[in-house]
């Protein structure tokens, strides 16, 4: 019986893991699990799951998550200290799925143990890509990658030599915009945004795929995790959302993943790895499918596209300034302070502000402190943009 820990267990990633760990009849014991507010789902899981212990980001939510466990076995914590504690428990798969920076420190944690970590925080290779995999080297931990396009490159390079890599291609739906007029997208509402015509996700990402913020940090960390230079990645806007990435080899080849787009195929695979089971996702038919639509992002629609380039020439802090002036953006703008049009600029100016002035983002060793004080900086100055 493998030794499983949920990092972020109440989210969409969380519940999709959880959903197949309970399909798989007593393959998996949970040791702990961690979330934010929602503590009646992360009371429920953990006693349904039989957890050792159950961990609430907000220590003000301690007493509320004693409560719900009043009775049972399982052990209750609450801060980020605990989140650590929880992530330094022994376990022999650790699932990443903290939304944004906040699960860095955690999964820079269950990587100091060795473990296998299947990582859906996109956010960890951005801001601080060469601090995980530095880590994971030094201590011999895996990294799997759970963001279906990252899981899709990563399945299509089994059995292949990195170095006949000629490109990878990553499919983006565009979003719940991509036919809107681009005048129009100045005044489009949170609750436009946070419709997605394909997947089923949480309210942030849902947005990030409407701006193709998520998008771009997925570029990013495409080149930190494959170690690929940032002309060889390409993103192409796919509607139908089958086909997740494809990889090019230096004969011309190009191998395609194609499947529904559920995230449980990505995190059964790292949950199996290296076996393949069956997985409770739907079977396409590719006759009534018909078609498969592929087309260049424009890139007035989808600038962010063009910052993570800017992010990946650069270097070094940059992508820790990127991702906490995204964050933030996205913050003021589901806080109804900005319009969904400006997040890009903002961000835009964070990067020439904050992170480019005298190159000093690009500079230094790169820690846990580091990025903390620059992702603090950034966060600041978003603030003073905005005047919040």
């Amino acid at each position: 019986m493998r030794r499983v820990t949920i990092l972020g267990a109440t989210g969409s990633i969380g519940q999709n893991t959880l959903d197949l760990i309970a399909r798989a009849e007593g393959d998996f014991q949970i040791v702990a699990l961690t979330g934010d507010q929602n503590i009646a789902q992360l009371a429920r899981d953990a006693l349904a799951h039989r957890a050792e212990l159950a961990v609430t980001a907000d220590p003000a939510l301690l007493s509320d998550l004693r409560d719900a466990l009043c009775g049972s076995d399982v052990r209750a914590a609450a801060g980020p200290a605990s989140l650590i504690e929880a992530a330094q428990m022994p376990a022999d798969w650790i699932m990443s799925a903290i939304v944004g920076v906040a699960g860095l420190a955690p999964g820079l944690a269950a990587l100091g143990q060795g473990t296998t970590l299947a990582l859906a925080n996109k956010e960890s290779l951005v801001a601080a890509g060469p601090l995980m995999l530095a880590t994971a080297a030094a201590t011999g931990a895996r990294i799997l990658p759970v963001d279906s396009e990252h899981s899709a490159i990563f399945q299509a390079l089994v059995g292949e030599d990195p170095a006949a890599v000629d490109r990878v291609v990553i499919t983006a739906s565009g979003g719940a915009f991509r036919d809107r007029p681009l005048g129009d997208l100045a005044h489009v509402t949170v609750a436009e945004a946070s419709q997605h015509p394909n997947w089923d996700m949480g309210q942030r990402i849902t947005i990030d795929s409407a701006s193709m913020f998520n998008k771009a940090l997925e570029v990013i960390e495409a080149k930190e995790f494959f170690a690929l230079e940032p002309d060889q990645i390409e993103v192409l806007v796919h509607p139908q959302s089958t086909v997740h990435a494809l990889v090019g080899f230096v004969d011309g080849a190009l191998m395609a993943h194609v499947g529904p787009p559920d995230m449980r195929h990505a995190i059964g695979y790292a949950l199996n790895w290296p076996a393949r089971r069956a997985l409770p996702v739907e079977r396409l038919d590719l006759a009534a499918l018909g078609r498969l639509d592929f087309a260049h992002p424009d890139p007035a629609r989808y600038p962010a596209l063009g910052l993570a380039r800017q992010v990946m020439a650069a270097g070094g802090h940059t992508g820790a300034v990127f991702n906490a002036a995204k964050e933030r953006a996205l913050d003021h703008f589901i806080a109804g302070r900005i319009g969904f049009a400006r997040m890009s600029d903002l961000v835009a100016r964070a990067l020439d502000e904050v992170g480019a002035q005298d190159g000093c983002a690009a500079k230094g060793a790169m820690t846990l402190e580091s990025v903390g004080r620059w992702d603090h900086l950034t966060r600041q100055h978003m603030d003073r943009l905005v005047g919040a």
